[in-house]
């Protein structure tokens, strides 16, 4: 009796030892059929990842609010972590609930950095060793990201996109961007900011397909806290590229509704 017992004891402990393996080799397999489904990340000279293509990502209309799916450019995957409810100082908030908001984006007038990665349009990566060239097909704007590792000048001159630095940590590309002139939103929802706002972006790679895009803005202005919004973007299709994109300034069609230029009104 006492050897049946030890014998189905062994037996048990055999068994438990072969289901592990067998459990241990499909998760290794599984595990290894995944990563070589991957695309490798592209690097540069350098071996840092390059970040070179066209790229889809979310339509985030509103800062606040998850997005998942479908990317503007109809690539499956994308997707945006939104920040909750907004902290708004005083100032902010008076700003914020304001009923005479002039859309400049309508009137075609820059768009502005953080909100032309909210687009309804894709966008690309020029990317060399030192600086990294961001292509939007929204009003084809760009904007050159020195990556060497400067520092952000002091004094900054208030444009529209601000002024950029990059470095990495890594293989992730941090760039820092400052000197806004406080004149755009930082989304459609029409969320103000104010020449305070500084910009930190994070990106990184984790295959050759996506992007992960971590983006976090501060202005003690208009915000008590960080904003933060974390995003993937995807890589497009082979031969899909930027499409041209024109406004002019002066538009008359703000929301589909023409307005007279001061010419046509005069030949009334």
């Amino acid at each position: 009796m006492k050897r049946n017992f030890a014998t189905a004891i062994l037996i048990s402990i055999i068994l438990a030892l072969v289901l592990g393996f067998a459990l241990t080799s499909i998760t290794s397999i599984s595990v290894s059929a995944q990563n070589a489904s991957s695309k490798p990340v592209p690097r540069l000279p350098n071996g840092k990842p390059d970040f070179t293509g066209t790229w889809d990502h979310p339509r985030v209309a509103d800062v606040t609010k998850d997005v998942k799916g479908r990317c503007v450019g109809e690539t499956p995957g994308c997707s945006n972590i939104g920040s909750g409810e907004l902290a708004f100082t005083p100032v902010g908030k008076s700003d914020n609930e304001r009923k005479d908001k002039w859309d400049y984006g309508a009137h075609c007038m820059p768009w502005g950095y953080v909100r032309s990665y909210q687009t309804p349009f894709p966008h690309g990566y020029v990317h060399h060793q030192d600086r990294l060239v961001v292509l939007w097909e929204q009003d084809n704007a760009y904007h050159v990201v020195p990556t060497d590792g400067r520092p952000l000048p002091k004094d900054l001159d208030p444009t529209w996109r601000g002024t950029s630095v990059g470095h990495w940590e890594g293989d992730t590309l941090v760039i820092e961007t400052a000197g806004f002139n406080g004149r755009t939103w930082i989304d459609t929802a029409e969320h103000p900011h104010s020449d305070q706002l500084k910009v930190v972006e994070r990106m990184s790679m984790p295959d050759g397909d996506h992007i992960n895009y971590e983006l976090t803005m501060e202005d003690p202005k208009y915000y008590t806290k960080p904003i933060k919004n974390t995003r993937v973007f995807v890589r497009m299709k082979a031969g899909q590229e930027l499409f041209e994109y024109s406004c002019a300034e002066n538009n008359r069609c703000e929301g589909g509704n023409c307005a007279a230029a001061d010419v046509q009104k005069q030949g009334k």
